[in-house]
């Protein structure tokens, strides 16, 4: 009726030839937008245009980027996000675990975003629960102690995950205590030490022979001008972001114990996509984040694994906690949401990225950002 109001609205424009058909797409929304809740959802649905032989039909289907991301700025004040889901012409097989996440209140963050599905979904593994996706599946988390990586340890494990959480000896303490609340194991391991990757694959092997996933989540900050950055600031903060990462990535792919199945997930950065003042060494290292996707992305499939990465914005955690009042507040206001997000909003996209049922989620890097307008 006239009155009705809707939570959600989406548009399925994975049929639009032309741009002319457009029009469709915005009549459906300019007669509904105003119905929208606060905190309502948007999801478009379209076609990935790099896979589209007809030059017409590309041009229409990469326009749905340019539109969501404006829909998204227009509902942003009343808390409300927008989204797009590229499928890749293999019709809407695999839609459902995007579409789910899209609606769901785990994706509060994110928004903005193009989630492609890139590898063909044959099973929907539909033997996994959709309360409890990662019933009895074992997953590893690194920098698992505190802030996201602890936010993700939680989510995985209220999804049915037994986590092996993984940090640096100095956290061992609040490691094993963060562990024992979640049934988890805690594995106190420096991760750039040469041996670090047969070990967490020994402490796999102890559990299970498969491993559903890995989250490459630990990280740090070594911020300083370029000019006054020591050797030792760069090599030692590259090394634990994005190359400790490589060697334990190769080194579980030297096994099978991801085949089929198995899940890894880089956390990239705001600032690998736009760039930050002051952190060249770091953005350097979650642009090769997003990098480790794009390369390794066709590699996995071929054995029925997936890669992606979470690209976190401003998130309120004890790191942003010590940055000064106004430039926080700076932060906040800088999204279309106009708040900083919550670890938990990245967790809610890595287990969504981990559940069997995202098996056609491949090569993504979503940033969880409200829609930041830097880079966007």
């Amino acid at each position: 009726g006239k009155d009705s109001q809707f939570s959600h609205l989406v548009f399925d424009a994975s049929g639009l030839q032309s741009t002319d058909q457009a029009t469709e797409m915005y009549e459906f929304f300019h007669h509904n937008i105003s119905k929208l809740l606060p905190c309502g959802r948007v999801v478009i649905i379209g076609q990935q245009p790099s896979n589209i032989d007809n030059i017409e039909q590309a041009i229409a289907q990469r326009g749905l980027i340019g539109f969501m991301k404006s829909v998204a700025k227009e509902i942003g004040r009343k808390g409300a996000t927008a989204n797009l889901i590229y499928s890749s012409g293999f019709g809407h097989k695999g839609m459902a675990a995007p579409l789910k996440f899209l609606l769901s209140a785990g994706s509060a963050y994110t928004n903005g975003q193009v989630i492609h599905l890139m590898t063909p979904v044959t099973d929907i593994a539909s033997d996994h629960s959709w309360q409890k996706p990662l019933t009895g599946l074992l997953i590893i988390v690194t920098g698992a102690a505190r802030g996201i990586g602890l936010a993700m340890s939680e989510a995985l494990a209220r999804d049915g995950a037994k986590v092996i959480g993984v940090d640096v000896p100095q956290a061992q303490e609040s490691l094993e205590k963060a562990m024992s609340n979640l049934g988890g194991v805690a594995l106190a391991l420096d991760i750039t030490s040469e041996d670090a990757p047969q070990t967490l694959i020994e402490c796999c092997s102890a559990q299970t022979e498969k491993l559903q996933g890995i989250v490459h989540n630990a990280g740090i900050t070594r911020d300083k001008m370029l000019s006054r950055m020591t050797n030792q600031q760069w090599r030692l903060l590259v090394d634990i972001n994005i190359g400790s990462v490589q060697r334990i990535n190769q080194a579980l792919l030297a096994t099978d114990m991801l085949d089929q199945g198995g899940r890894i997930v880089g956390v990239a950065s705001i600032s690998g996509i736009a760039g930050n003042i002051g952190q060249s060494n770091y953005a350097y290292s979650k642009s090769a984040v997003i990098g480790m996707v794009d390369s390794m992305a066709s590699i996995c499939a071929k054995r029925g694994i997936t890669i992606n990465a979470v690209a976190p914005g401003f998130i309120e955690t004890k790191m942003t906690a010590a940055i000064p009042f106004v430039t926080r507040q700076f932060g906040r206001r800088l999204s279309s949401l106009s708040q900083g997000g919550l670890p938990q909003d990245v967790a809610e996209v890595v287990s969504f990225y981990l559940s069997p049922q995202a098996a056609g989620v491949n090569g993504n890097t979503v940033r969880v950002c409200g829609q930041s307008l830097m880079g966007a």
